[in-house]
């Protein structure tokens, strides 16, 4: 079994810490903020993750992430439940006369859900307590540690450096550290190339509050979690004890709507909206309207002209690639991340680094770089969407590409068969591929779906929008 460094103590750092002792490995995680986790009921008022640009932002942990906890770490399953956490059925709350009742397997819909505070609070509890762990915070790497090479001329990583000067070694590094992981750096200070990275800003800015009920209870949900209206979207997100999140999306480049910062114009913009206005129906657990802008799509690639930039380091979920939040896959990628990790662990093992850096790559690509792309791909076109509203012109972008997504989505209004497969998708429950393997589900999708371009806005219009934020 192997020795394992951890950086980064997020959602991914516990999960791939919790999953690589689970499989007999000794590990270590570290993770720069020295404050530890405080009581789940206490997560939301008590803890901040400064380092976490989307900490009191709006979550949705997706049914993926909820089969995984189960299946996989069923104690954290069990202790988010004790903590209030949410099982929500994505099919339950879809009218019978569009998913034609119950069905076998529509379990794998439910989702177990949470703040983020509260889910990670959950998490580092449980984490702490697991054998094979050892949880050191207030530890800030500061580099890495190069021993003898395993392939000539590439770097082979053996500890970490810390910011007091510890030398930590390692059999494996595993850099969780996320959106601003400074792995690049610590490469480059290695000896080691530069990945590859594709950067861009993902072009949207978010503004969000949270709310409880009096009595335990979510609004119930007309429409999906996320909804498209014109030029802005909503999130409206139910989470843990009696909690939910609102949110909208609009384009960073779209300065009139910036006094969506202020908390009656950003009310007034959610009441405005027929399927999301009854969300507001709750006590405010904010005094502000939290935004997040800046939000960066990023890909790295560790394979240079055909060779690894180092051995003995790898980069899971958000460190390796993220892009902007709104699908609410992060979390549920990350894991299938750290899942495939421990699995080619146990298949590959690191006696070889040459070879088990290669077949990371290639579980890495066959994985999670699908998701990633298709997510990307979505989020590009949403964006071009809301500013071709902007400038009030039809999108009409090359490619089928984005017709097809859009009618699936709007054939799963309208058929069980099509809505179940567009959760599929939705939940990464299965690729589009596997999902429309049947060629007459699909040729039904695409046939209910032509209308969507026809069908009616539930919102105001682009100048009813910008008057009710002007008001």
């Amino acid at each position: 079994m192997a020795e394992i460094v951890v950086t980064g103590g997020g959602v991914a750092g516990l999960s791939a810490s919790m999953l690589l002792a689970g499989a007999g490995h000794d590990v270590t995680l570290l993770e720069r903020a020295a404050t530890e986790p405080p009581a789940p009921a206490e997560a939301w008022e008590a803890w901040e993750r400064r380092g976490v640009n989307q900490f009191r932002l709006l979550h949705f942990f997706m049914p993926r992430f909820r089969i995984a906890l189960e299946q996989e770490l069923p104690q954290v399953a069990k202790a988010l439940e004790a903590a209030g956490a949410l099982r929500f059925s994505l099919i339950g709350e879809v009218p019978v006369a569009v998913s034609g009742g119950e069905r076998p397997g529509d379990d794998d819909f439910s989702s177990l859900t949470a703040r983020r505070p509260v889910l990670e609070s959950v998490m580092g509890i449980a984490a702490a307590s697991t054998p094979g762990v050892t949880v050191r915070r207030g530890v800030a790497v500061a580099g890495l540690v190069a021993g003898a090479q395993a392939i000539r001329g590439v770097p082979h990583i053996t500890g970490v450096r810390t910011a007091a000067g510890e030398e930590i070694p390692a059999d494996l590094v595993v850099d969780a550290t996320g959106r601003r992981s400074a792995l690049p750096d610590w490469l480059e200070s290695a000896g080691a190339r530069r990945p590859v990275e594709e950067l861009e800003d993902s072009g949207f800015v978010y503004y969000g509050r949270h709310f409880r009920s009096a009595d335990g209870t979510t609004p119930v949900a007309l429409g999906p979690g996320l909804q498209a209206y014109g030029s802005v979207s909503t999130l409206t997100l139910p989470a843990d004890n009696g909690t939910w999140g609102v949110g909208v999306i609009a384009s960073a480049a779209d300065k009139a709507l910036r006094g969506l910062r202020d908390v009656d114009q950003w009310s007034s913009v959610v009441r405005s909206l027929p399927l999301a206005a009854h969300w507001l129906d709750g006590e405010p657990i904010e005094d502000r309207v939290v935004t997040m802008s800046k939000i960066e799509d990023r890909h790295r690639s560790f394979t240079v002209d055909g060779a690894p930039v180092a051995t003995g380091v790898v980069a899971v979920a958000d460190s390796w690639a993220c892009t902007n939040p709104s699908l609410g896959r992060g979390a549920s990628i990350g894991m299938m991340h750290c899942l495939a990790l421990r699995d080619l662990l146990g298949t590959t093992g690191i006696d070889d680094p040459a070879a088990f850096t290669a077949a990371w790559a290639q579980a890495t690509e066959s994985v999670v770089e699908p998701w990633y792309r298709a997510t990307l791909s979505f989020d590009r076109h949403r964006l071009g969407e809301i500013d071709a509203e902007i400038r009030g012109v039809p999108y009409r972008p090359a490619g089928d590409d984005w017709d097809i997504v859009k009618s699936i989505f709007f054939a799963a209004s309208q058929d069980p068969d099509c809505l179940r497969a567009a959760l599929s998708i939705q939940t990464l429950l299965g690729r589009p591929e596997e999902v429309f393997a049947d060629a007459a589900l699909f040729e039904k999708a695409l046939t209910l779906g032509a209308g969507w371009r026809d069908a009616p806005s539930f919102g105001p219009s682009r100048s009813d929008l910008l008057s009710i934020v002007a008001a």
